[in-house]
């Protein structure tokens, strides 16, 4: 048995635009996590995006996934000690929420003596029960574009293919925006012409995603939730506009406020072009917003026996 692991774990857009709580991609910016079983108490050290606002006892989601985790598993540590280093934004649209879930419940796992490997089905269950939707848990846990739904026995998901010239681009503000919040602004019924147009839209962003990414402008059109939570998020609301109206792929990132940019890396592209691109969409975000162009990330959640994590 380890008594020490480090988990890491992949900031996600979920949505991606008409996909709504179906769709997920993982993007190439992480928290870092080491769990170590202790002789006694709690010891939560941070550093990095939130490390200053954000609990350092039993309320932390990291631990209260472990937790959940360690009951599930009919096991608990004696002590626990965590030490985080935070990539990941806190409360604009890329996932936070859902990697401090998956990497509490891979850091349970990863550490019972009484199991001899993951169940990244099991774990997928239990992180959607704790989250309350699987789409930003399953792009997490499997990297890559995923697509999710409930089945009888819980949250199930899998992965696409992304193609290679995929790249997507994160504008986050310096607003953050409670997702609790947000998805209290949708509409209980909609209209049946508006569903149907995003199911066929979601559809069609299967295929923009993994084969035909010069669809991508039309994949990522939506009906269902990014105008009806504009209110919330005026600024993001704008820019989505003005984005595509200069025809950049943008869709709002999960629930806001941040906005995810699907642009292209054409075959034999060399770095300047990839520039030129983003660099047009940096020409229309305003100031105090970061522009991080980023990369799917494949690989998805990952677990190792140390090293330790810096906690400096």
């Amino acid at each position: 048995m380890s008594t020490a692991v480090r988990v890491r774990v992949p900031a996600t857009s979920a949505n991606l635009g008409p996909a709504f709580d179906c769709a997920g991609l993982a993007l190439s910016v992480h928290d870092e996590l080491e769990f170590t079983v202790t002789d006694g108490g709690l010891d939560v050290v941070m550093t990095g995006e939130g490390a200053e606002t954000l609990p350092a006892d039993e309320s932390h989601l990291v631990v209260r996934a472990f937790r959940a985790a360690c009951a599930e598993l009919g096991w608990t540590p004696a002590g626990l000690r965590i030490v985080t280093r935070n990539g990941i934004p806190q409360g604009r649209g890329m996932g936070s929420s859902a990697a401090a879930v998956v990497a509490g419940v891979l850091g349970a796992w990863a550490l019972c003596p009484t199991v001899d490997a993951v169940d990244q089905d099991a774990v997928l269950r239990l992180a959607t029960e704790i989250e309350g939707h699987p789409d930003n848990v399953a792009a997490c846990l499997l990297g890559g574009a995923t697509l999710s739904w409930m089945g009888d026995a819980g949250a199930r998901a899998d992965r696409l293919a992304v193609s290679d010239e995929v790249l997507p681009v994160v504008l986050v503000p310096e607003t953050t925006l409670s997702t609790h919040v947000a998805r209290g602004l949708l509409p209980e019924l909609v209209p049946h012409a508006d569903a149907a147009f995003n199911a066929g839209r979601s559809g069609l962003l299967v295929h923009a995603l993994t084969a035909a990414p010069e669809l991508l402008l039309e994949a990522t059109e939506d009906r269902l939730h990014q105008a009806q939570r504009g209110a919330a998020m005026p600024g993001s609301h704008d820019l989505v506009g003005r984005l595509r109206a200069a025809g950049h792929a943008a869709v709002v990132s999960g629930a806001g406020p941040s906005l995810l940019v699907l642009t292209r890396r054409h075959p034999g592209d060399r770095d300047a072009g990839t520039a030129v691109r983003v660099g047009e969409i940096r020409a229309l975000v305003p100031d105090g917003w970061r522009v991080l162009p980023l990369e799917v990330d494949r690989a998805g959640a990952t677990v190792q026996a140390g090293p330790r994590v810096s906690s400096r």
